[in-house]
Order: structure tokens, then C-alpha cells, then sequence
């Protein structure tokens, strides 16, 4: 069985400014982006019986808002293949309350942060109130780490690094890692090296093969293919397309003197139980 723990739920386009649909536009050539969420097309480009994680994503400097209420709906849809996650944004007031009404009314069982598109440091004192409520609680936390198109996003704020501090205090915290924090793999595969409870995810990569390959050499060369876990980035792709992309990987490289994949640590990748390393029920 397929477990995706990475993917998205929001009403597009009232979750997101007009700023933001316009330099996500722009990031695909001009294009108008279509965001819309079905979760018909999601379970037609996936496996049958795929489990998922779903949450929104809370950032009011770039413009994207999503009411955890609107999470828990979707996930209500189909329960016992869907899992919510609650959002918070912590440069905003009443990010407390809105924490422990997310988990303790609405059920949502795991934690997304979008540190670099809200503008704060995961590494900020003033977070210890989030890392101790869901260290108490068991929840696992998602960190959207990598790039973005988003002009007022700060870079600075989307380093792997920054949960080293966070991850030495928490050990019994499971954070994990998004797209493999793409560029910055290799300070990525630093910090899940170092932590046993630091993972990433692979979504939202395959439609850069090149550089995927080569981020999974890190991760081979590393010994850290355990410490991956599978997530498709829906909308943005598939399920299916995600596990054809890696499967795909080794195609580059054939009839060269590059070396290969593990493509038998790739099949464990894609059938990992990520629900049960991160502990959801």
C-alpha cells in the first residue's frame, strides 16, 4: 500500500491572493495556474487504497490561507484513507489557539509549517510553545524547506539547518523535511543523517529527473535511503506520476559509466508506511 504524505486541500482560488496566482503564473512561463482540488482526479492518479495526508497551509505574507475547518471537511470525505493535518502561521496572533483547536476539535493529527512563505525561523525561541504542545501531543511536524517563486518569500528561512537546534531539543519530535529541501539537498541529507528523528520527502521532484537522480546519489552515498519517505505534492503532480518519475531514474544513466540507483531501495521508498514512522493512527 501506497502512503502519500504529502499533499494539499484549499478552495482555489479564495485561499490565495491575487499576488500569489500571479507569480505562480509567471513561474510557469505566463501561464494561468489551476489549483483547483478534486479529490476524484487525486484518487484516479493514484493507487487504489493510497493513504494520505492532507492539510492547507497557513502564510500571510505570501498570500495563502487555509481554514483548518476546510482540512477537517475534506479529510471527513473518506476517513480512513484521508488524514488532516492542521496549519499555523506563528507571525500571526492567536496562533496558539488556533493550534490546539485544529488537534483537539477538528482532530487534525499532524502539524504543516511554511516557515520562509509566513517569514519566521523555525530555530526562533519564541516557537518553543508549538515544539512543547506537540512533542506532548505526539504530532508529527511537516516544514516546507527549499525553494519557492514567491518574491517576498526570505530564503533564509527555508534551510534544513534550522531545525538542527529545534530537532537536538525535541529528539522525540518527527519532523519531517519537504522535497528534500530542494537545492539544498545536500544539507538536507546532513540533517536526516544526523537526527533519527528528522526525515524528507521526495515530493514534488521527478519533473526535475537530473537533479533528482543526483539527490538520491547523496542519499545513496550517504547510507540514508531509510530515512526517506514518499509524497506526491498534489495538486502540483500524482501519485502514479510520482512513482513512474523515480522508477524512471536509472533510464538516464543507461549505457554510461554513471553509477545506478538502488532501484530496490527505490520500490522500499515508494511502499514505505509513512503513517506508521510518523506515528499516524
Amino acid at each position: 500500500m501506497i502512503t502519500d504524505i504529502h499533499s494539499h486541500a484549499w478552495p482555489f482560488p479564495d485561499a490565495f491572493s491575487d499576488d500569489f496566482i500571479h507569480q505562480a503564473s509567471a513561474a510557469k512561463a505566463g501561464e494561468t495556474v489551476d489549483l483547483t482540488i478534486r479529490l476524484d482526479d487525486y484518487r484516479n492518479a493514484a493507487p487504489p487504497g493510497t493513504r494520505t495526508v492532507v492539510f492547507g497551509g497557513k502564510a500571510r505574507l505570501s498570500g495563502l490561507w487555509v481554514d483548518d475547518k476546510y482540512i477537517a471537511d475534506y479529510v471527513a470525505q473518506d476517513p480512513e484513507r484521508l488524514t488532516g493535518y492542521l496549519s499555523i502561521d506563528p507571525t500571526q496572533a492567536g496562533w496558539e489557539d488556533e493550534m490546539r483547536h485544529g488537534h483537539e476539535q477538528l482532530g487534525l493529527c499532524g502539524v504543516k509549517l511554511l516557515p520562509m512563505y509566513a517569514g519566521f525561523g523555525v530555530d526562533d525561541d519564541r516557537l518553543e510553545p508549538l515544539w512543547k504542545y506537540v512533542e506532548e501531543k505526539r504530532l508529527p511536524v511537516l516544514l516546507h524547506t527549499g525553494t519557492t517563486f514567491v518574491r517576498q518569500a526570505p530564503l533564509k528561512y527555508t534551510l534544513p539547518r534550522l531545525i538542527d537546534p529545534v530537532a537536538t531539543r525535541h529528539p522525540e519530535i518527527r519532523f519531517v523535511l519537504a522535497h528534500l529541501s530542494h537545492p539544498y539537498e545536500g544539507e538536507c541529507v546532513a540533517t536526516i543523517r544526523k537526527h533519527p528523528n528528522v526525515f524528507a520527502d521526495i515530493s514534488a521532484l521527478h519533473y526535475r529527473p537530473w537533479q533528482l537522480y543526483n539527490s538520491l546519489m547523496l542519499v545513496q552515498e550517504y547510507g540514508v535511503w531509510n530515512k526517506l519517505l514518499f509524497g506526491s505534492d498534489y495538486p502540483f503532480t500524482t501519485v502514479n506520476e510520482s512513482i513512474t518519475g523515480l522508477r524512471q531514474l536509472n533510464e538516464m544513466v543507461a549505457g554510461t559509466n554513471l553509477p545506478r540507483l538502488n532501484e530496490q531501495e527505490i520500490e522500499k521508498l515508494i511502499f514505505r508506511d509513512g503513517f506508521e514512522i510518523l506515528g499516524i493512527s
